[in-house]
């Protein structure tokens, strides 16, 4: 299993194979070294690419393309024709069609130094990003809802966990969560718990606080009171929530060596929209106070 660091690691190391590919020897991208790079399946690789990102590794990179393109028509000599071949593409007619769609204009127009172009900037997977925290001592919160155990070999979690999600939207699981929260403020936690170095399994919940009886299906957790490392993650969901533990993986738990309370960590996740680019999302991570 990667930790987010070393995934992010792994992902930069990819980024900058393609843009050396693209930009210097001008070569095609090959699906075995990145496979390699990554450490695991071209096909998983892209899978885990899409959910971290939001838009797949085969855009990113036809994006790139046509950005360089664009950059080329704007400041070279270079025919439409060998522009065309030098990104891949078998045809100026090909060519010229994904470049309309990319930028809104033909490669013709784009010349024009009062066209604008779209731009896809080079991904910088290691950036540094300022986070709030704050140490919160909270009550006992007794949480219900439904549980999976989710592999977490080859980081299988970071697809598994999203499909969970999703089914209980479709199911009527998460309305009924809703429907059940005695939360204050309300809000859906995400429950990592009971690791499995054997199976190399984990368990995760979605869960409400609650005092209702416990319905069918649904089962119950008790967090005892305890001090919480409380982190605000704020933008669109998965995004925020995912560079939040990128945060902790590679600096806050480096500068902050709190001892580990035994306890489960949580995602809490605001009543809100999630598509908004305010949206307020937390991770809270046990700790235990000393002297």
């Amino acid at each position: 299993m990667y930790t987010i660091m070393e995934w992010n690691e792994k992902l930069q190391n990819i980024i900058d194979y393609v843009e050396n590919h693209l930009q210097r020897i001008e070569e095609p991208i090959n699906n075995d070294d990145i496979a390699k790079m990554a450490g695991c399946s071209f096909d998983f690789f892209q899978k885990v690419f899409s959910y971290m990102n939001g838009f797949s590794f085969s855009e990113y990179i036809r994006s790139r393309k046509l950005t360089l393109a664009g950059y080329d028509l704007k400041s070279t000599d270079l025919r439409i024709v060998d522009i065309s071949y030098k990104y891949g593409y078998n045809s100026p007619t090909s060519f010229t069609k994904a470049f309309q769609q990319f930028h809104g204009v033909s490669p013709k127009e784009a010349r024009d130094k009062k066209v604008e172009l779209a731009v896809m900037p080079k991904m910088q997977i290691m950036y540094k990003q300022k986070y709030s925290w704050k140490l919160e001592r909270k009550q006992s919160l007794r949480l219900i809802g439904k549980s999976i155990k989710v592999s977490y070999t080859d980081n299988e979690h970071f697809l598994k966990i999203p499909e969970f999600w999703s089914a209980c939207q479709h199911n009527g699981t998460y309305s009924e969560l809703i429907s059940l929260d005695k939360g204050n403020p309300k809000g859906m936690f995400g429950v990592f718990n009971c690791y499995d170095e054997d199976s190399r399994e984990l368990e995760y919940s979605v869960m409400v606080t609650s005092d209702v009886d416990l319905p069918d299906g649904f089962t119950e957790m008790i967090i005892p009171e305890v001090t919480w490392a409380v982190f605000d993650c704020v933008g669109t969901i998965p995004q925020s929530i995912q560079n939040g533990w990128k945060y902790l993986n590679e600096e806050w738990l480096l500068k902050y060596p709190f001892k580990h309370a035994h306890c489960p960590e949580l995602e809490w996740y605001s009543d809100g929209n999630s598509y908004d680019n305010n949206y307020l999302s937390q991770i809270w991570i046990p700790i235990i106070e000393e002297a």
